[in-house]
């Protein structure tokens, strides 16, 4: 009897350390696992955040481009916007601020309309890109910009095609939309220049992605006047040296 207690007693022994064997085989894979889905992200997180603000470039950008197209004003002609300094004297010229500044205004609030409406679900403000699947149920929640890619595309894996699971990225827009006034005058001819007057707009924008998140800032260039300015032909063309004329121009005595 006591041999046979023995016997049952040593099984037992043995099927509690296969058993403490297999418990930690699964804990261990599990872990294992996990840490190499933690090493592959952190491999390919910077991938991910570069292909996200791609992407998320291309959607804000096409909903800027789709306000500036509907607003009321078009490209001027820069010398409608042109104002004399002083009379009869086409040389002494400047900018007409107020036109300049009611378009800057109503360009920058056309934007905020758009990228207002694109984040809560107005489909037609969003772009129809590759391999880019909105999810409009969470845009209708106000959640931002939701859309998903395949993670071989994001990984840079064109080879799998659009095999594998798809990763949600998400943007929205981050205080207010920046705006200054550029212009820029290119030498013309004679006494003349072609003079750009535009508007550079900033949209900053916080890209969200599993386990991470950036902020990134998209920029547009918008036309608002362009046009030659001619000046006055001088009497006398000289070819830049301080020497004596090159050209004189004959010019009759005003009676």
């Amino acid at each position: 009897m006591k041999l046979r207690s023995y016997s049952n007693h040593g099984n037992y022994r043995k099927k509690g350390s296969r058993l403490n064997r297999l418990t930690l085989l699964v804990v261990g894979t599990i872990i294992g696992v996990f840490l190499f889905i933690y090493y592959l992200n952190e491999q390919l997180m910077p991938t991910y955040l570069e292909y996200a603000e791609v992407q998320t470039g291309k959607i804000a950008s096409s909903v800027v481009s789709k306000a500036i197209d509907s607003r009321t004003s078009s490209v001027m002609d820069v010398n409608d916007i042109l104002v004399e300094v002083s009379p009869n004297n086409q040389a002494d010229l400047k900018i007409n601020t107020e036109t300049i500044n009611r378009v800057r205004t109503e360009t920058v609030n056309q934007v905020k309309v758009y990228l207002e409406q694109a984040e809560q679900g107005e489909l037609s403000h969003l772009p129809n890109l590759d391999n880019v699947e909105y999810d409009f149920n969470k845009i209708n929640e106000g959640n931002g910009v939701v859309f998903y890619v395949p993670i071989s595309q994001a990984a840079n894996m064109p080879i799998l095609g659009n095999l594998g699971p798809k990763i949600p990225i998400r943007f929205h827009v981050i205080g207010n939309v920046h705006s200054e006034v550029t212009s820029s005058i290119t030498e013309y001819g004679i006494n003349s220049a072609y003079v750009e007057v535009g508007i550079h707009i900033e949209v900053n924008v916080q890209i969200i992605v599993p386990f991470a998140s950036k902020t990134t800032t998209v920029t547009q260039d918008i036309p608002v006047a362009m046009g030659l300015v001619r000046g006055t032909v001088p009497d006398v063309y000289s070819n830049g040296s301080s020497e004596a004329p090159s050209i004189q121009v004959p010019v009759s005595p005003k009676k």
